[in-house]
């Protein structure tokens, strides 16, 4: 029991470390990127049992059961579907060897201890989550007003004004490629990498 109490207060349970660049290519997480569509790896966290991928695309998290089975489930939550906030760093206090990187990404928790003197590399990807958080907020309203105007669009188009049936149905083919651009392209991004590129400094 002490041992474990001291484990927990010291951050030594399952502090991760920061991978670095070149070592990417090593972790488990580089099994499951989509090469083809050029996923690439940012930033990536790595513990005992867990690590924390990071791509222009997606966060993948490897996830074990723990430090001695070799079972993993791959989790992944791609950024065009998942919705990232509350980012936050805890830093380390007098005793601890630790800083933790909070975040929500879709529903999900994610608090990850990471040894303190990654500190700096940190708040990389600190910032760069923060930015995406915005982005996708942002991207949230282009597409909510996108509803709208196509709403207020088909009130100004009266069904009864279309003298040929073929002419409401060019109307509607037009106004729905228009939303389905609008909404799934236009305002969904789904790459990353420019943000990546600006904050994590390898």
């Amino acid at each position: 029991m002490f041992k474990k109490f001291a484990a927990e207060a010291l951050g030594l349970s399952d502090i991760g470390i920061i991978v670095q660049p070149k070592d990417f290519d090593k972790v488990d997480a580089d099994d499951y990127l989509f090469h083809e569509d050029q996923e690439k790896i940012y930033f990536l966290i790595k513990s005992k049992k867990d690590e924390y991928c990071f791509t222009n695309l997606a966060l993948i998290h490897v996830d074990g059961e723990s430090a001695i089975s070799s079972k993993r489930t791959i989790k992944r939550y791609d950024y065009a579907q998942y919705a990232i906030g509350e980012v936050s760093i805890e830093t380390a206090g007098t005793i601890d060897l630790d800083i933790e990187l909070k975040f929500t990404i879709g529903d999900k928790l994610f608090s990850i201890d990471v040894r303190k003197d990654y500190l700096e590399a940190l708040k990389d990807i600190y910032k760069a989550l923060h930015t995406i958080g915005k982005l996708q907020q942002r991207d949230e309203v282009a597409r909510s007003h996108a509803i709208s105007a196509a709403s207020v669009l088909g009130s100004m188009l009266k069904l009864g004004s279309a003298v040929d049936p073929s002419a409401v149905v060019a109307h509607y083919q037009a106004v729905l490629g228009a939303m389905n651009s609008a909404v799934l392209d236009t305002h969904l991004r789904k790459d990353y990498s420019s943000i990546f590129e600006k904050y994590i400094h390898a």
